[in-house]
């Protein structure tokens, strides 16, 4: 995939993932598809990982979407933990 399919699907999984996880979050736009572009990495790589399987396989594959928003959850839920305390001081 290339890199504006790459900015595409972490822009449309950090959406997900926030839609799936509601609350405030310190970020914008920005953040959220550096979130999703991290996510679908991380989701990639767990898959490989822990299942054995190549997840990451191209755009309209629901793999690649499935482990771009579990990766995003995941990585949303460390944003959110590393963050939050510093928006109440």
């Amino acid at each position: 995939m290339g890199i504006i399919a790459w900015i595409l699907i972490g822009l449309l999984a950090g959406i997900i993932a926030k839609a799936l996880m509601p609350g405030r979050d310190p970020g914008g736009i920005i953040i959220t598809t550096l979130i999703g572009i991290a996510g679908g990495l991380l989701g990639g790589w767990l898959g490989k990982v822990v299942f054995g399987v190549d997840s990451i396989d191209g755009f309209f594959d629901l793999s690649t979407w499935i482990a771009a928003v579990v990766g995003s959850l995941i990585l949303l839920v460390l944003y959110r933990v590393f963050t939050g305390n510093r928006s109440r001081a």
